[in-house]
């Protein structure tokens, strides 16, 4: 039993941060690549839109692998049919709105965020 809500945990989770949901980027992945960028923004600012990518991806990638690694313990390993080639596709859609949302300015580091509060 505890197996069991280990691996729909896994299920659950996973679901939530891969791509498969429409409403995941906005709410969970683009605000965690945002917090793993910030340290690397803090080191140099155009580290920020490359960190905020990976850390977009990594989180994709974890989605999967804890989506993929549930239902393998859910199903006692039987082979899973997904539509990864789907899901990889729109990630990288994804990820160009991100890079678009970045340059035009709409999404700016943290520093940026905090000088226009001391000089605002």
């Amino acid at each position: 039993m505890k197996q069991t809500i280990f691996n729909i945990s896994l299920v659950t989770i996973g679901f939530i941060l891969s791509p498969l949901t429409w409403w995941n980027d906005l709410v969970v992945n683009v605000p965690l690549a945002y917090l793993f960028s910030m340290p690397f923004s803090l080191i140099n600012e155009k580290m920020f839109l490359p960190a905020f990518i990976i850390g977009y991806w990594l989180t994709n990638l974890l989605g999967f692998l804890l989506l993929h690694w549930g239902s393998q313990g859910l199903i006692k390993k039987k082979n899973t049919v997904s539509n990864i080639k789907q899901s990889l596709i729109m990630s990288i859609i994804y990820s160009a709105l991100i890079v678009i949302i970045v340059m035009l300015g709409w999404l700016a580091p943290p520093l940026a965020y905090i000088e226009n509060l001391k000089q605002g």
